[in-house]
């Protein structure tokens, strides 16, 4: 559900900003100019581009906080979603964590973590830091989405709201699982309707 424009910009456990290394890379991606939508550009493509999917890279470290996503250099698309977040709001841009329930094979569906950012020329923007790859092109172009996925097979939809801290399954499917296998066998999900 969608929260007071203030609960947007906290510092939490997971979306810990005011970690040290996440406070200097935040400010690094500033830089001079305090233009709020380049930030957040700069913000989205460093998560996008420099932070890579654990599953694509066949790792198999968990992160969860956002600090921990940024000392490992890797995470799923949620702890992904948890930086992307944490950067953002220490620059001072309300940000927001938004679902997917997208078809993971042919019986069974999962969740999808990405982003959604306040810029006061466009209001509330999503915005998917995944990480591309062949058949994957996600990309930072307000007002237009370009998300990793788009929602239209039976089963799959857009959870309403944004929501200021994750979703209680997704702490818990990131925070209980000791391999990547573990995070992809167990991905939480929600029920249709």
């Amino acid at each position: 559900m969608s929260q007071p424009l203030a609960d947007y910009l906290a510092t939490s456990l997971l979306i810990d900003y005011d970690h040290p290394i996440v406070a200097a890379k935040a400010a690094e991606l500033r830089g001079e100019d305090g233009n709020i939508t380049e930030i957040a550009r700069r913000c989205y493509y460093f998560v996008r581009d420099e932070i890579a999917h654990s599953r694509d890279i066949g790792s198999d470290v968990v992160t969860l906080t956002a600090s921990e996503v940024l000392r490992e250099r890797t995470g799923r698309c949620f702890a992904k979603s948890h930086l992307l977040a944490a950067l953002l709001r220490a620059n001072k841009i309300p940000a927001a964590l938004c679902y997917q329930r997208l078809r993971k094979d042919e019986d069974t569906f999962t969740l999808h973590g990405l982003n959604a950012v306040y810029l006061p020329e466009h209001g509330w923007y999503r915005c998917d830091a995944r990480g591309n790859k062949p058949g994957i092109h996600a990309d930072f172009t307000p007002p237009v989405e370009q998300l990793a996925w788009s929602v239209f097979e039976p089963g799959e939809f857009d959870l309403n709201g944004r929501h200021a801290e994750p979703l209680s399954a997704v702490v818990q499917c990131l925070s209980t699982s000791g391999s990547c296998q573990q995070v992809y066998d167990n991905l939480p999900d929600v029920p249709a309707g």
